[in-house]
Parts: structure tokens; C-alpha cells; sequence
């Protein structure tokens, strides 16, 4: 007993736990532990009390810990890292797509359509046939989804297929008529209406334009839709190794679905949410202050849009887009609106994340942070660059300045690489920069905004380590770092983002005890084989939400 409570009152585990029982419930040992702790980056075992990490250390000593009512699991030299952190999705939506839409994340139009003739003949004439992920590069047609596929595949149906990136969609003919819009309808502001050469509608909608469709789509999922969605889609993610999510636009109907869940034993991660602009004024006048919840589920910031899509070639841009003179991308919020709009959640002391893909909108987004800085200056605001996706040296010194936390996708170059062509080779040494913002000193995190991107954390890895694409493509090689760079990244920094680094993010006396085993150790991995890495268990709080079978 003696021996036990020096180990712990050197690690300084007696003040970290107060009262708290400092027994371990459980012993993970034999293992190649990652901690992300610099005092403490390497370890053999790990002791679990009530939920959170007792001790980190050797064999000897942790198992020194064990009492009767210790389980002891020896790992048999796997790897063991903190959980994931997906610092920018969309779970709680995802999750509910999932339940209800087609998933056109196929290979070519012809099964796509298929998919939407299928749906149609099990729906009732008129109502509508929505589908998600799309993806028009991953075709093997090589085009545009197009009004008249969508009119062949489901006639008497209206039709609305979202592009996995989530700025653009694709209608047929009876949706167009349900939405008023005609061949003559101008563009709406911060929207573009996709035309034939003969100035025909094709169908294609972009940015605020795909608001005009989105809200004559049904509404009509319950609250126990909303709490399977979370349930299934945090299922999911557990099974990549991800213990926590920045939900970044969430509803009140989707922070009660992750509370429904949580109640119901049935959330799988931890949520940060960063809620929707336009429940904001009822957050307020709810008496809702950022950081209500607790460990779980809380309350983070306010979430706003300055720009469009990296994915679907919408982000707005300083230099035009390669082989496209005049395009420049889309700005969906102009300065003074989305001034406007941040201020007023700043004043309430609410963190901000914008989104902000382009040179030219992550310009834009500093100069209000910048602004609301000079004129209310708050500590440590932790402003956030939703994708901060194609930066500029003089770009990077103005986020180290303000404290800022960039956002980037983190599996894009990996799994959207057939579409980086579109912005040159000197750009691509700019874009997803995780390289120049770690060289800078800012910590960078890891993101997927799934659906929108894959969420699996090894294709994460791969994607920063390596930039090849999945046939081997390089983009961007400047932007390389390190396995464990990479690591701390998608740990430490997550934490970091939504203010909770001192709870999670590393394996260390006192945090909360969110593990990943893995199969392989990544930091002996070649870079192009860290996706093959399996996760072989993922623990929130000390409990498993996955263990692979044997």
C-alpha cells in the first residue's frame, strides 16, 4: 500500500483525484503507449480509475497499482493513443442521412440513378427522393449529375442529391417547378443556378441557391430519428477510434439528440457543438451561455459561413481557379453582414468558428476577428478558421497573432485528390497546412467534416504524412509532417480547440481515459500503409464503444 501511494503521490495523482477512490478499476499493460504528454511521451501500461487515467507508467510500476477487483488486460505490444479528436463534422446530420437518404457515394450515374429508381418505386408519386455524398469525380462518366438523369430515373417524383462537399446539389424538373425557380430566374445572392450552353437549367444548384430547395424538403423526422441518428453514426466513428466530435452547425434538435442518446447509454463519443447561426437568438433567449453541458455533451460556440466548397471548386479565391479565368469561387456572407453577425456573438462570449476555405475569405474572416479584437477585446477568444483551407505566409502570421485555430481537412488530399488539379501546383503547397501552422507555432487540428470527407483517422494520418492521393498522386509536398506530429495533431489539439485541454487529448494522471489500441504502431509504419493500421479498440471514459473481434 505504501509502495502504491508513492508511485501515485509522485506522479501527483493524490491532488488530481481528491477524495476519489485510488484504486484502478482497470490495467491496460504490455503495450507501446503514445501519450502525447512531452513530460511523459512513451509508456508501457496505464491504470483506469472511475473513468479517467490513475497512473501512466511502466509495467512494474502500474501493475503495482492492481488490487483483487483490478481487471488487467495485457496488450501483447499494440499500440495505445489518445482517442481521436474530429475537430469539425456534422454527426448528428450524417447520422440521420443515413437513416433516411440514398447514398449515391457510387461509381457511376447509371447506378446512382438506379439507386433513385428503387427509392422512387417504394415512394408514393410526388413526395420526395433525396440522396447525399455524390460525388461527381468519383464517376466513371466523368460529368456532371444533370436534370435529365434525375427526370429519367424518378419522373414523378421531385429529386435532391447533395454533393458529399455540401454547397451544391442536383434537382430534376419537378423540383425545379416546386421551387419556383424557372428558366428565366436570375441567380440568388451568394448562389449560382448551373446552365446548358443554351442557357437551359441543368439542374445543377450552388451555395445560397440549394436554400431555396432546402427548405421544401420534409421535415418530418421525430425526436427518436434524431437520437438513432446519433446513435448510429457514433457507433460508427467509435469503430475509426474517434472518442470526441466539434459538431460544426448544430441545431437544438440535434444537442437534445446527443443528450437523448447520452441518457439512453447510446452515444459512443464526446460532443463539442458549435450551434447553427440561426438558433442563436433562441440559445440566447433561452438563457443558453457557451460551455453549458459537461464532459459529454456542451454547449461551444456560434458557427458562420463566409465562402463555399474546396471539394465542389466553390471556395472563394484570390487568384482565379486553373483553366477557369474568371472564377474566382463564391463569397455566400459579404464583411459587413458577417461583422454583423460575429459581434453579436462575441459580445456574449461565445467562441466563433467561420468558415473560410479561400485565400480571399480566410482574408476576410481575420479582418473581422481582427476587428472585433480592437474593438472588444476578449482573452483568449480561441477565434476558429472552419478549413482555413489555402493560406498565405502573411496569412499564417496574422493567425499566429491572433491565437486563431485553423481547421483543415485532414483526409482531403488522400481522398479528394483527383480534384486538386484545379488549383495548381504552387497552390497546393498552400492549402491544408498543417506543415506551416505547426512551423508557426499554431496549433492546427484534425478535422473530416464528414460527410463530406471520410472521418477514418488513419486515412487522416496518411493524408497529412504522406499528401499522395489513393493512387499515389502527390499534392502539395511541402505540407508533409510527421507520424507524430500528425498524432498530436488529431489528440492534444482537438482539445485544444474547444478549450478542453486539461480533460482530454492525452494519456495522463487525471484526464479522462479515451484510448485507441492499434494494431500497428504507426511511427514504424511506412507513410503509405498507415491507413491499413487497424483499430483493434476504442475506450471513452474507461468504457469500450468498440473491440474489434478476435
Amino acid at each position: 500500500m505504501l509502495q502504491r501511494r508513492h508511485f501515485l503521490k509522485k506522479l501527483g495523482v493524490v491532488a488530481l483525484f481528491g477524495s476519489r477512490r485510488l484504486e484502478p478499476d482497470l490495467v491496460l499493460h504490455g503495450a507501446k503507449i503514445l501519450t502525447m504528454d512531452p513530460r511523459n511521451p512513451t509508456a508501457e501500461a496505464v491504470a483506469i480509475s472511475q473513468g479517467r487515467f490513475l497512473a501512466v507508467g511502466s509495467d512494474v510500476e502500474v501493475l503495482s497499482l492492481a488490487t483483487s477487483h483490478t481487471r488487467k488486460i495485457k496488450l501483447g505490444g499494440k499500440t495505445l493513443v489518445p482517442g481521436f479528436i474530429d475537430a469539425h463534422c456534422h454527426p448528428a446530420e450524417s447520422g440521420r442521412l443515413h437513416l433516411r437518404q440514398v447514398d449515391c457515394d457510387l461509381r457511376s450515374i447509371s447506378q446512382i440513378q438506379q439507386a433513385i429508381r428503387a427509392r422512387a418505386d417504394s415512394t408514393p408519386d410526388g413526395q420526395w427522393v433525396l440522396g447525399f455524398k455524390y460525388d461527381d469525380t468519383k464517376i466513371q462518366e466523368g460529368r456532371l449529375l444533370n436534370r435529365s438523369d434525375l427526370d429519367q430515373a424518378a419522373p414523378a417524383h421531385p429529386v435532391f442529391i447533395s454533393h458529399r462537399g455540401g454547397h451544391t446539389a442536383f434537382v430534376n424538373s419537378l423540383a425545379l417547378r416546386q421551387a419556383g425557380v424557372s428558366e428565366t430566374s436570375p441567380d440568388p445572392p451568394g448562389g449560382h443556378f448551373g446552365r446548358e450552353a443554351g442557357g437551359r437549367l441543368n439542374g445543377n444548384i450552388r451555395e445560397k441557391a440549394v436554400e431555396l430547395f432546402t427548405r421544401l424538403l420534409p421535415a418530418n423526422d421525430s425526436r427518436s430519428d434524431f437520437q438513432e441518428g446519433v446513435r448510429l453514426i457514433s457507433e460508427r466513428m467509435a469503430r475509426a477510434g474517434i472518442t470526441s466530435v466539434h459538431d460544426a452547425d448544430a441545431t437544438p434538435e440535434d444537442l437534445r439528440a446527443y443528450q437523448d442518446a447520452l441518457a439512453a447509454g447510446q452515444l459512443s463519443f464526446r460532443v463539442y457543438c458549435l450551434m447553427r447561426a440561426n438558433s442563436f437568438d433562441r440559445m440566447l433567449a433561452a438563457g443558453v451561455q457557451t460551455g453549458l453541458g459537461d464532459e459529454w455533451v456542451r454547449v461551444g460556440g456560434l458557427k458562420l459561413y463566409c465562402d463555399g466548397s474546396i471539394s465542389e471548386r466553390t471556395a472563394r479565391l484570390a487568384q482565379p481557379y486553373v483553366g477557369r479565368a474568371d472564377d474566382y469561387g463564391i463569397l455566400v456572407t459579404d464583411e459587413e453582414q458577417l461583422y454583423g453577425q460575429a459581434k453579436k456573438a462575441h459580445q456574449a462570449h461565445w467562441q466563433l468558428g467561420i468558415h473560410a476555405n479561400g485565400d480571399a475569405a480566410i482574408d476576410l474572416t481575420l479582418r473581422v476577428y481582427e476587428r472585433l479584437q480592437r474593438e472588444l477585446p476578449h482573452n483568449d477568444p480561441r477565434f476558429r478558421l472552419e478549413h482555413c483551407t489555402v493560406i498565405t505566409p502573411e496569412l499564417v502570421k496574422r493567425i499566429k497573432n491572433l491565437g486563431a485555430i485553423p481547421n483543415p481537412f485532414s483526409t482531403y488530399v488522400y481522398y479528394h485528390g483527383e480534384k486538386m488539379h484545379e488549383y495548381g501546383a504552387n497552390r497546393l503547397n498552400r492549402m491544408f497546412a498543417v506543415r506551416s501552422f505547426l512551423d508557426a507555432g499554431v496549433k492546427v487540428t484534425m478535422t473530416s467534416d464528414y460527410s463530406a470527407g471520410p472521418y477514418e483517422p488513419m486515412m487522416a494520418l496518411q493524408s497529412m504524412v504522406s499528401r499522395t492521393d489513393a493512387s499515389g498522386r502527390i499534392w502539395g509536398p511541402d505540407q508533409r509532417v510527421g507520424v507524430e506530429e500528425a498524432l498530436r495533431v488529431g489528440t492534444i489539439h482537438g482539445a485544444y480547440a474547444s478549450f478542453e485541454e486539461r480533460l482530454k487529448g492525452s494519456i495522463e494522471p487525471g484526464k479522462l481515459a479515451d484510448l485507441v489500441v492499434l494494431g500497428r504502431n504507426p511511427l514504424s509504419e511506412p507513410s503509405q500503409s498507415l491507413i491499413n493500421i487497424p483499430v483493434e479498440g476504442t475506450m471513452v471514459g474507461g468504457r469500450w464503444t468498440h473491440q474489434a473481434q478476435a
